[in-house]
């Protein structure tokens, strides 16, 4: 039966439609491998009872043979699930619940598109372009909008993520900007951030800059930390490799052969977004991310981020990433607790 994967490409599977019970479908996995039937099934089946509560169906194994019973379309999706899943394990030694989680969320996504395999479009290929590679490891952009988001980033000089929490807009930000560093294709790292908590006037915070502002950009700092060490991003900050600034002190600036990151951009001004968009020289590379429902910016004070995505919408070499609630890679309740806050704020 032909199908759409978690990667969108159109993948045939020994899918079978069983005629002993309504909605049931069957699949045989191939090669027979103990070693991957055991990554696929998890602890104590952990894995299948994940797909089960999350689809309401039932899961059924023996050896490499797998039966579902349910919904007729949630029990083909488990079925579509659970052959990703072991595809998966031919080159991984692992399969974390959160893997399973993910790959649940871009069935949901796609499953949609599946309605005719002839009329699908071939969606972005993670194997089109390369895992992202820190000196602590290897980072995969999970899901189509992670993959296009982590493009986009590679392909243009300025680029806006933008999205709800727990989406990897600022985490893959980061990764792209330690792997640029890391193949000399930039100077250095700038992390800017508003401190909008602090009505943007640091001087009475104790300190030094540096001091003033680390406490806003803790986010940043622990995935620097992650993938270069503590070690590295300490030595990179004293050479000023990695310089972190808040946004109010980047009037004037030039910034040639750097990787910019602004986090929190939706408590930008107008003004302030402006500034910031031409401060950028020859050779950098520009990541804004933001979450419009997270606005802390003063009563009548409007957004710099809701501003340029209108104003900009339309200019080619800038490029727009829109991430939902199905693109968060959290607990599964952080995906409810989004759809949750939009939906009330959408009735008000």
């Amino acid at each position: 039966m032909l199908t759409i994967s978690s990667y969108g490409k159109a993948l045939n599977h020994p899918l079978k439609r069983l005629d002993t019970q309504p909605s049931a479908y069957s699949i045989t996995l191939e090669p027979n491998d103990a070693r991957r039937l055991a990554l696929l099934c998890g602890q104590f089946d952990e894995n299948l009872r994940l797909i089960e509560q999350r689809l309401n169906v039932e899961i059924r194994s023996r050896d490499n043979f797998f039966a579902v019973y349910g919904d007729d379309k949630a029990s083909e999706s488990a079925a579509d699930v659970i052959y990703n899943l072991y595809q998966e394990t031919a080159h991984s030694t692992e399969l974390s619940p959160e893997e399973v989680h993910l790959h649940l969320r871009q069935c949901e996504r796609e499953k949609p598109m599946t309605q005719s395999a002839s009329n699908a479009q071939p969606a972005d290929n993670i194997d089109s372009f390369s895992v992202i590679r820190t000196k602590k490891g290897n980072i995969k952009p999970r899901g189509l909008n992670q993959q296009r988001y982590v493009r986009a980033i590679q392909t243009h000089d300025i680029n806006f993520g933008v999205g709800p929490a727990g989406t990897g807009k600022t985490y893959l930000a980061v990764a792209c900007a330690v792997e640029a560093l890391l193949r000399d294709e930039v100077q250095r790292i700038l992390l800017v951030r508003p401190a909008v908590e602090a009505g943007e006037r640091l001087g009475f915070l104790p300190g030094d800059l540096a001091q003033k502002v680390d406490p806003y950009l803790r986010p940043l700092y622990d995935a620097l930390h992650e993938m270069l060490g503590f070690e590295t991003v300490a030595k990179f900050q004293e050479r000023n490799v990695i310089e972190i600034a808040p946004l109010a002190y980047m009037r004037g600036r030039t910034l040639s052969n750097a990787y910019i990151i602004l986090d929190e951009s939706q408590n930008t001004t107008r003004e302030q977004m402006k500034m910031f968009l031409t401060r950028i020289g020859f050779g950098s590379t520009a990541v804004i991310t933001g979450d419009m429902s997270q606005i802390d910016l003063p009563r009548g004070v409007s957004s710099g981020l809701v501003h340029a995505c209108e104003v900009l919408k339309d200019v080619e070499e800038i490029n727009f990433t829109h991430f939902d609630s199905r693109d968060v890679v959290r607990h599964p309740i952080v995906q409810s607790i989004v759809d949750a806050y939009d939906a009330f704020e959408n009735e008000n």
